[in-house]
């Protein structure tokens, strides 16, 4: 006998928004560890951490964030050379890159520029709402729930 069912159909329920997966470059443990907690607070799903650019070859290679930061200042390393060469590995799929310093934007606003990051973020300024913001197409007018704000 076949199974059927005669009785009203169960709510649908549809799952969260997936969150953005994210991997961290900084050579700093204790910056790591903060922004790694800030971050899975404000619902991105960090899917690792890196402090030299090998490792975060290395991580990339497993890990295809949607989104991988990268502290400008790594110590021996340049994170403009190393979004350079992420971005241009056919091997390594690092998602969106995005540059994060301690120091102010105006310092570096050619390399900036130059690099093949989407945008920078001062590390003070670090927020899910924030990576969110750099990763919208421009112009579009909606605030991190997908509703439209006013401008």
């Amino acid at each position: 006998m076949a199974a059927s069912w005669n009785g009203l159909l169960p709510p649908r329920s549809y799952p969260d928004p997936v969150a953005l997966r994210c991997l961290i470059v900084d050579d700093n443990s204790g910056f790591l560890q903060a922004a790694r907690a800030l971050l899975e607070q404000d619902g991105l799903q960090v899917v690792g951490v890196a402090s030299t650019g090998a490792e975060a070859v290395r991580c990339l290679a497993d890990l295809h964030p949607d989104v991988t930061l990268i502290d400008i200042d790594l110590g021996g390393d340049s994170g403009f050379e190393l979004a350079r060469r992420l971005f241009d590995d056919p091997f390594v799929d690092p998602g969106q890159l995005i540059l994060i310093s301690a120091h102010a934007e105006d310092d570096f606003a050619e390399l900036i520029e130059a690099s093949p990051a989407v945008g920078f973020l001062v590390k003070p300024a670090l927020s899910a709402t924030a990576i969110e913001r750099l990763l919208r197409p421009p112009g579009d007018p909606r605030d991190r729930t997908g509703e439209t704000v006013a401008r």
